[in-house]
């Protein structure tokens, strides 16, 4: 196993050490607005790796915006059906705990980042009031990055 000197990891090592460990491993992308100015991240787009007892590994995908307790993707993505360009992200080896990933995503990448010993570049977004979408409201599948169904 590879590992580059910042301590991130290939996909394919992030899952030998997650398996080898048992701890976790992840990437985050953020998200922008449709203004073509935007500069301020709307939300993230988070792929977790995360031990299992069957399987050795899963991939957990958490979606959505910032401050809010509503997500557009909380799901497992199947060995079979990552995407490459899942594949070709840089995974950071941290530590997971299951209630975490219920949390607002800027307080689950808050943890993430301070498990990993990266934490000191995440502001506190704990203190941050919270905001809701009401219970009818669906995030656009161009929000999350994953093809529409056909």
């Amino acid at each position: 196993m590879s590992e580059p000197t910042d301590n991130r990891l290939s996909f394919n090592d992030a899952v030998v050490y997650v398996k080898r460990s048992g701890k976790a491993a992840f990437a985050a992308m953020p998200v922008f607005g449709d203004d073509e100015n935007a500069e301020t991240a709307e939300g993230a787009r988070v792929f977790i790796v995360l031990p299992e007892e069957d399987e050795g590994w899963t991939l957990r995908f958490i979606a959505g915006p910032f401050f809010s307790a509503a997500y557009a993707a909380n799901d497992t993505i199947p060995a079979d059906e990552i995407p490459d360009r899942v594949r070709e992200l840089l995974f950071v080896p941290t530590q997971c705990e299951e209630d975490w990933l219920t949390d607002q995503l800027q307080v689950l990448l808050g943890k993430l980042t301070q498990a990993a010993g990266i934490g000191e570049q995440m502001p506190d977004y704990k203190a941050q009031p919270e905001k809701s979408a009401a219970s009818d409201v669906v995030f656009p599948v161009s929000f999350i990055g994953r093809d529409k169904p056909h």
